[in-house]
């Protein structure tokens, strides 16, 4: 076997390992759905979606202007908490842009509801007669929330009971919720806590074989990726169930997570619920409180609102307990590998200030720590060079005989100490550390908009210089598929040089296959992102010039001299 087959099955095994594993992995080995039963009380206790679709939307401001108010104001989050029904519906996150454009607005996630992409989260109650509703008008106790400000929400029903919730929110997107009951009136109630997080609409990004997006949660300390929009939809009575001790629920988009998380030790209900009308909801809900009269009860239950920063969700799990919060990033089965890569990879761009160079860095660093396997591959194939023509004499001498070419192959390999699977090694090593890298491009937003040099404005987005728009010349971006960037090019040229450094196969059309595989995988690689094309394109000069050094100190033989006739 030639070493250049053994490349192309390495290739072709790191396709598989980036588009098929997850696949194969949901199917085979599915995350448990519940990790208990639960009863159909339980299932009956659940809070009805609240997430309104009207029949005509109206303008956020106007929505916004008409009720009362207590703004939010943190160095990550700007927005406002409505006094109606106690929801934060209106959240605008400071340290993250639409787009690359200048005036570009900050990326919403929460909107009131009855405006474009209603999403809010709600906290209450639900139980015996007199509790607070969706319509109920709470007083505060300050116009504005900020890390230094709490604010305190209450309301007092007609028997005297007064309903509290304590709200309080850090400097970057945790939420703390303590809802308190203070029975000052003569009769006992039995009330229980519920905390939910409603949208209406499925958000801006699909769910993916290799990203997930949509209703997500930890129960059991296990994660749960498997439920979609369209399994709360085809559920029956439109509700999926979960009783946990510890975890969370909520929903995910590809950089953003909303989030109800009970306390640790904490036992509860929840659910995933829709409504019909692309209308959804995951709620939690806590033990039943029994409150006397002069007595009161509380519970407490945080809220995640906010980008999914590595760093945060990190912190949050190990600083608060939270169980599993790292995992709302779908890092996959390469998790182990990825996250290292992540953070020498968050490293570097902090020491160099670009991303770009950061992953130059991180090219070289694995090259260095791979260098030694690397060079024996290289050293195998120079010698490969220095013996195909002794290869290509015993194919012309049994080209009738494939056993026994194969005997005489083998006993030549033997003979000049040769190994045609040196090659894979390397190459299989670097499979994991690839995906990882596409898993950090693809997913963590601490590389989002991040730029290079020149043109390359988004190192998470493709190549957008192409020869369809003329390089730049024409005002628009082609599809990846038809307009190939730049690196993408640049990808294909070096894979072609350092293919040429390589021994040729002796079969003709193993020749004419491996001569297209540069430009085919120049139009494979043309839709990833351009840090990735950026270290695979790094990664080849390094292999040509280390083979190139390799092949001036074994140089193949000079082939001889043509017999006189």
């Amino acid at each position: 076997m030639s070493d250049n087959r053994n490349m192309f099955l390495a290739i072709l095994l790191s396709i598989v390992v980036l588009f098929g594993w997850t696949a194969v992995s949901e199917r085979f080995f599915p995350t448990p759905k519940s990790n208990a039963p639960v009863s159909a009380a339980q299932k009956a206790d659940g809070a009805t979606p609240v997430a309104e679709a009207p029949t005509m939307l109206r303008e956020r401001a106007a929505v916004i202007a008409e009720s009362t108010r207590v703004a939010i104001r943190t160095p990550a989050l700007s927005g406002s908490i409505n006094l109606e029904g106690a929801r934060i519906d209106d959240l605008l996150l400071l340290r993250h842009d639409e787009t690359l454009k200048k005036d570009s607005p900050n990326v919403r996630l929460f909107s009131p509801s009855g405006t474009q992409g209603a999403y809010f989260a709600e906290f209450g109650w639900t139980g015996s007669a007199g509790l607070p509703t969706a319509e109920t008008r709470w007083t505060a106790s300050a116009p504005t929330l900020t890390p230094e400000q709490p604010v305190t929400l209450s309301w007092t029903n007609a028997a005297g009971q007064t309903f509290l919730i304590a709200l309080s929110v850090d400097k970057d997107y945790l939420f703390t919720a303590k809802q308190s009951i203070v029975n000052k009136g003569g009769q006992a109630l039995v009330a229980r806590p519920y905390g939910l997080v409603a949208r209406v609409g499925t958000g801006p990004d699909k769910s993916t074989f290799n990203a997930h997006t949509g209703p997500i949660g930890v129960f059991g300390g296990k994660t749960s990726y498997e439920n979609n929009y369209e399994d709360i939809d085809e559920a029956p009575d439109r509700q999926i169930d979960f009783r946990s001790k510890g975890g969370w629920i909520g929903f995910t988009d590809k950089y953003w997570l909303s989030a109800l998380i009970p306390a640790n030790d904490a036992t509860f209900d929840a659910n995933f619920r829709g409504g019909g009308d692309q209308r959804y909801q995951a709620g939690v809900r806590g033990e039943p409180l029994a409150v006397g009269p002069g007595q009161t009860a509380a519970t407490t239950t945080r809220l995640f609102a906010g980008a999914k920063e590595v760093d945060v969700l990190d912190r949050y799990q190990d600083g608060l307990g939270v169980v599993r919060l790292g995992s709302a990033i779908d890092w996959g089965w390469f998790e182990v590998i990825a996250k290292p890569i992540f953070h020498l990879l968050d490293w570097l761009f902090e020491k160099t200030g670009n991303l770009g160079v950061a992953i130059i860095g991180l090219t070289i660093l694995i090259r260095f720590v791979l260098f030694p396997i690397a060079n024996k591959q290289y050293a195998s194939m120079a010698k490969m060079r220095q013996v195909q023509p002794k290869m290509k004499a015993l194919q012309e001498r049994y080209k009738d005989d494939k056993l026994k070419l194969q005997q005489e192959m083998m006993e030549l390999y033997k003979t000049e100490k040769v190994n045609p699977l040196a090659g894979c090694l390397p190459i299989l090593l670097q499979i994991p550390i690839f995906y990882a890298l596409y898993k950090t491009l693809f997913l963590v937003i601490d590389m989002r908009h991040q730029p290079f040099y020149l043109w390359i404005k988004d190192l998470s987005a493709p190549d957008p210089l192409t020869p369809v728009n003329l390089f730049g010349l024409l005002p628009f971006t082609p599809p990846p598929y038809i307009g190939i960037g730049v690196l993408p090019i640049l990808l294909g040229i070096t894979m072609w040089l350092q293919q040429k450094l390589n021994p040729q196969p002796l079969d003709e059309i193993q020749q004419k296959v491996f001569a297209i595989l540069p430009w085919m995988f120049m139009i494979i690689m043309a839709p990833f992102a351009a840090g990735l094309q950026l270290y695979w394109t790094v990664n080849n000069i390094i292999s040509i010039a280390q083979q190139w050094v390799l092949i001036r100190k074994h140089p193949a033989p000079a082939p001889e001299p043509a017999k006189a006739k």
